[in-house]
């Protein structure tokens, strides 16, 4: 094999190795549904809203996490109340509550 082909085949592994190593990275990442979908975040003026849906739905407590085209609903709110516990609160695009559930999970998992 001349120098000048292995030292292609070498480049060409290594640029291989690169892209499957930065696709395991970005799907190790977190934050991803079961459909490859990253997580975004409720901003601005419909975290507001959404937040005060939430906390009147619930009677109290602190938005922990929101997150917008939830499976179930347009909006979801984490609400952790003091005693720890934790509920999701399902709202739609209008920031109605279309549902409530306790979160399961613990404070510890990266779901």
């Amino acid at each position: 094999m001349t120098g000048k082909l292995k030292g292609v085949l070498i480049a060409a592994t290594v640029v291989a190795a690169l892209a499957i190593g930065g696709a395991a990275i970005a799907g190790a990442g977190g934050g991803d549904d079961d459909k490859g979908e990253v997580d975004r975040a409720i901003s601005g003026a419909a975290l507001d809203k959404a937040s005060a849906a939430a906390l009147e739905q619930t009677g109290g407590g602190r938005v922990t996490d929101t997150e917008v085209g939830d499976e179930e609903s347009y909006y979801e709110v984490e609400v952790t109340r003091d005693d720890g516990s934790q509920t999701d609160v399902q709202l739609d695009r209008d920031f109605d509550v279309v549902g409530q559930e306790p979160d399961e999970e613990s404070p510890n998992d990266d779901d």
